[in-house]
């Protein structure tokens, strides 16, 4: 969905197209909870969302740069073509935690555990990072969530969203950072909740 103003009517653009998120589900952003419970039945207790637990964010997350190899897709994102030193440090005691660094070029290399982007291979041959637990990144709430490509439509991701490379290259070509892209994931009642107040797209 695209819309030209804050306060114009949204408006669908492009094709639906099926994704997988986590293989354990989704999981309410953290920094998000209190909205997203408030329109909702006392009796409902969102799980919330934290490092390692194979759960996608649910909420609403800006997208921020693209990333890839081999090509350069078409995009307006800004781009990081991954090489061999690319990581995403997932050490909840690093200064550089939830961030996609190249470790031959920061300061201070002081996490013991991180995503050799370049060697996951297909999957991440395409991407868009998702800024979740980014401003800033909060310990222990989750780390390095993309947009990337699916092995199929059966398998879940470790807390990413991910799709077919043809859908993820369409996706690619109409993000636009002048046009402040977000990505909006939730349940659908979670969703219905907040349609309102969050002003969201209304689904049919």
């Amino acid at each position: 969905f695209e819309r030209a103003t804050p306060g114009s009517a949204w408006k669908p653009t492009g094709e639906s197209f099926p994704i997988v998120v986590g293989r354990s589900g989704l999981g309410a952003d953290p920094n998000q909870i209190n909205e997203i419970v408030r329109n909702m039945p006392v009796t409902v207790k969102p799980v919330v969302k934290h490092e390692g637990d194979g759960r996608s964010p649910a909420g609403l997350f800006p997208l921020t740069f693209a990333f890839g190899s081999k090509t350069t897709p078409v995009t307006k994102l800004p781009y990081t073509d991954l090489g061999e030193f690319t990581e995403c440090v997932d050490d909840v005691n690093s200064n550089h935690y939830n961030t996609v660094v190249d470790r031959m070029q920061v300061g201070s290399y002081d996490w013991k555990s991180s995503e050799k982007m370049l060697a996951v291979g297909e999957a991440y041959e395409r991407g868009v990072f998702v800024a979740y637990n980014s401003y800033p990144p909060k310990k222990g709430n989750g780390s390095c969530i993309f947009l990337h490509v699916w092995k199929d439509a059966g398998t879940g991701t470790s807390g990413c969203t991910a799709m077919k490379r043809a859908d993820l290259e369409s996706l690619l070509s109409r993000l636009d950072p002048a046009k402040t892209p977000y990505l909006i994931q939730m349940p659908i009642d979670v969703y219905r909740s907040q349609e309102k107040s969050w002003k969201l797209p209304k689904l049919k």
